[in-house]
């Protein structure tokens, strides 16, 4: 006997079973179907009471050791589901397989589903206008690959990534609710709310893997994917695939086709960009003061996650973009307001869909899906005529399916009930045999009625009634005080304390009868449903077409009702190198702010290449900066931007390195996440990416801030030669100017000015200037910030001191407006070992040439001692 079956003799059976099924999902909970309630035990118990603060129990012994329990109705289980999802747990569906009592032993039991944090699709479990994303990475040496799944989509994509940096970059983008990987891998990613699942390191085998997906799609090879030549990115779909499968316990039909994609077909933002510029949510967490949150005018969930994916994925193909923007101006002429009605009225397809196809559909799932086809025709009307091939290319996908519509007309009652089991979802007339079963069951009341009129006659008692409960079926009911007047043929059925209830022969043969139609309805009615639903299966490919066609027009008209609303014009997007925009504002910060917003130009070319921008805080640098990353990434996007106009060449990357803040949970200070990020933008920015810095340099000591800020910023302008925006508050920098041709300098202007009192005030007029600025603020800033006057005067008294000490000293202590002034080295003697160090640049060489270079360095010492 195994260590597992000893393990297991020794407790009940219906333990014995459960604990079978927890050794098959042990890092699961296990929702134990126990009549009406789905019960926890043991480990499962302790950990459920407190994620969900129910009641912990035990009751009775097996194996001579209390059992823990804590338990959650069935009937609210999508509620607890829900908030065990939200905190990364996952949970296998136990249901009972048959009636209590029909054999002998447990009642059987069988996981049915597995709902995890990446693979849910029910509404109830999910945030209805964001897209719920699954990814499985599969490592190797020279490549990673990646497959991410959108189970409620059904859109299967991969690629191959170089290296953890890259990887990092694009799970930023893709946002996972659930990670699988090899459970022999190292690798770790900064995701604090995904659910990290460990599968066997076989799956991820490239040759194993390959075979599943040819497999799963019915092809010969994937090829046709063009994945064909990517072992890593095969690798990962196989075991994602392979690991979906195991969840949802169906054909996957929906997912009929594997997209590959290359991460540099998108203008690419990492994990600090995207939560600098704040796409998603402002710093606070609040999603209604960010860029999607402005953006996001959907009439339907479908068009709110299609438009976080655009945003997620923006663009680098400027005929894609070119189309959107037409089609946005098209709209704008007055189309998108009827087209919007129209939308409003549409139930999620999308999901419907593949609720579907994993056949887990409901009735109100198919109400819902027969009047968005329904409405189909009336939208297609208000496309016609539009002139944009865009709109025209969702025109064809709109296909009216009048079949399906028609079908679902005949087959579903206007207001079905939520579930099947209790009847009532198919219409009248639908099915022959269903009707007649109906009304025998609808004849009941007049029956009924006419056997009490005729018992009271018989008996004389005129308070008898016929009743019916679930439990004794049908029964006539006297008080016991007219027991005596009981028919022969009245057999007692129950005693309760002022009445009896009877049988009678003619009435169990009409119980008999009644009952065996209304079970027999029941059936029919759930057969019926079920084929329903798999005939709509067949015809997932026209669904998911007609989905995708919502979604992207939903998603236009909603840019083209903010571009009307916000008065944003069309980018121009042209291959000639730079950014150009004029009278361009920040698209959040002009909405929300009450004073009018100062609209500001930004020209970054090759005579430009970095901006070093001065001023005091509150000037308006950090809203400058970022509102040129949003109207390049919106013009990314296809959106219409907050701007006069703006011209944009071609791009490949934004960085950002805006804000401070500790990473205390991998112990990181701010200077040390500020330097990890700089190093990321030093290391991969290119003449094609655009670059915010902002007070680089501020985590340290003056000295040693000040010369990290000057090298950043020479490197960036002649080795990456980025377009950035360098905002300092060290003055010394901009000199930077005068000593390279491709930098400029640039402030926000300031009004200081005394009141009427003599007190000195300040003004920001929030306009950017050519030039440095004249001085620092940081005193008048403070004051403004409420800092005691008392400590303002002796900071001025402080600061008179320091700037007069740093004019007299002879100590090259570094003055507030001055740079320090650079040791002259001395000359070493010449060394043919010394001049080659001093001429290597480590940062530029591959690692072959850092060899080579290492020989040529071990020769010219050999021929030195010889």
């Amino acid at each position: 006997m195994s260590d597992t079956a000893t393990r297991h003799a020794q407790h009940t059976p219906m333990i014995r079973q459960y604990l079978a099924i927890k050794d098959e999902y042990p890092h699961m909970l296990v929702f134990y179907r126990m009549g009406d309630f789905y019960e926890l035990f043991f480990d499962d118990a302790h950990r459920a009471a407190e994620l969900l603060d129910i009641t912990l129990t035990a009751r009775g012994e097996s194996g001579g050791v209390s059992i823990p329990m804590a338990g959650v109705p069935y009937h609210a289980a999508e509620s607890y589901l829900a908030r065990l999802i939200a905190r990364g747990e996952s949970v296998a569906i136990c249901e009972q397989m048959e009636a209590p009592g029909a054999t002998k032993g447990p009642v059987r039991r069988e996981v049915v589903r597995v709902v995890t944090p990446g693979t849910v699709t029910d509404d109830a479990l999910l945030d209805a206008r964001t897209a719920n994303l699954i990814v499985a990475i599969a490592p190797a040496k020279r490549a990673i690959g990646i497959a991410a799944l959108e189970l409620a989509r059904g859109d299967l994509a991969v690629t191959e990534v170089a290296d953890e940096a890259a990887l990092s970059a694009e799970l930023a983008r893709l946002s996972p609710s659930e990670v699988v990987v090899s459970d022999q891998s190292t690798l770790q990613f900064n995701l604090p709310e995904t659910a990290r699942t460990e599968r066997p390191a076989w799956l991820f085998d490239a040759v194993s893997a390959r075979r599943k997906l040819e497999e799963f799609f019915g092809v010969a090879q994937l090829d046709g994917f063009g994945c064909g030549d990517l072992p890593r990115a095969i690798a990962a779909a196989g075991a994602l695939i392979d690991y979906v499968e195991a969840t949802q316990h169906t054909a996957l039909a929906h997912i009929a086709s594997m997209r590959t994609y290359a991460v540099t077909d998108t203008l690419i933002l990492d994990g600090p960009t995207r939560r600098n510029l704040e796409i998603e949510a402002s710093a606070n967490g609040d999603t209604k003061h960010s860029l999607i949150g402005l953006l996001d005018r959907c009439a339907t969930a479908m068009g709110a996650r299609a438009l976080r994916r655009w945003a997620a994925e923006p663009t680098r193909n400027f005929n894609m973009l070119a189309h959107r923007h037409q089609a946005i101006e098209t709209l704008m002429r007055g189309a998108y307001v009827p087209i919007a009605d129209k939308l409003r009225a549409m139930a999620d397809v999308e999901r419907i869909a593949t609720r579907i196809a994993l056949g887990t559909a409901r009735p109100r799932d198919l109400s819902g899906l027969a009047s968005a086809l329904a409405g189909l025709p009336g939208l297609k009307s208000e496309l016609a005529g539009l002139d944009a091939p865009l709109l025209a290319g969702i025109d064809t996908a709109l296909d009216p399916a009048d079949d399906l519509a028609g079908l679902l007309a005949r087959a579903i009652v206007a207001s079905p009930p939520v579930v099947v089991r209790d009847g009532g979802v198919i219409a009248d007339g639908y099915d022959d045999n269903l009707d007649e079963l109906r009304e025998l069951s609808a004849n009941a009341d007049g029956y009924l009625a006419e056997l009490e009129k005729r018992e009271r006659e018989r008996t004389g008692v005129d308070t008898l009634k016929v009743g019916y409960n679930r439990v004794h079926g049908y029964y006539i009911e006297m008080g016991r005080t007219h027991s005596d007047k009981a028919p022969i043929d009245y057999q007692r059925r129950q005693t309760l304390k002022a009445v009896e209830r009877y049988i009678t022969p003619e009435l169990k043969s009409f119980e008999d009868k009644v009952l065996s139609a209304r079970e027999r309805a029941l059936a029919r009615e759930k057969q019926l449903y079920t084929e329903l639903v798999e005939l709509l299966a067949g015809h997932m490919s026209r669904l998911q077409s007609i989905a995708d066609g919502l979604a992207r027009l939903d998603v236009l008209a909603g840019l083209a009702r903010c571009a009307v609303d916000y008065r944003w014009v069309a980018p121009r997007l042209t291959e000639t190198p730079g950014i150009h925009i004029s009278g361009g504002r920040h698209p959040v910060v002009e909405r929300f702010s009450d004073a009018p917003f100062v609209a500001n130009d930004t020209e970054l070319d090759d005579d430009t290449r970095v901006l070093l921008i001065t001023g005091p805080n509150m000037g308006g640098k950090s809203t400058y900066m970022r509102q040129t990353a949003l109207i390049v990434l919106m013009a990314h996007i296809g959106s219409f931007v907050p701007a006069d106009s703006a011209t944009i060449g071609p791009l490949d990357r934004i960085f950002t390195r805006i804000g401070a803040g500790d990473d205390l949970s991998a112990g990181q200070s701010t200077f040390m996440v500020e330097m990890s990020e700089t190093a990321q933008i030093l290391h991969h920015a290119t003449e094609q990416s655009l670059v915010l810095l902002d007070e680089i340099g501020r985590g340290t000591s003056t000295y040693d801030g000040l010369a990290l800020a000057r090298a950043v910023a020479e490197r960036l302008a002649t080795h990456n030669r980025a377009y950035t925006l360098f905002a300092t508050h060290y003055f010394e920098l901009t000199q930077i100017a005068a000593d390279w041709p491709a930098s400029k300098n640039a402030h926000f202007e300031v009004a200081d000015y005394a009141d009427a009192g003599g007190e000195q005030k300040l003004a920001f007029l929030h306009a950017i200037r050519p030039g440095p600025a004249s001085r620092s603020f940081g005193l008048q800033v403070a004051a403004l910030a409420g800092v005691p006057k008392k400590v303002i005067r002796a900071a001025e008294k402080h600061l008179a001191e320091l700037e007069s000490a740093s004019r007299e000293s002879a100590s090259p202590q570094l003055g507030l407006f001055e740079a320090p002034k650079p040791e002259q080295p001395r000359e070493p003697d010449h060394d043919p070992i010394h001049e080659a160090l001093e001429e290597l640049d480590c940062d530029d060489l591959t690692p072959r040439e850092a060899l080579a270079k290492l020989y040529e360095l071990k020769n010219l010492l050999g021929r030195g001692r010889s």
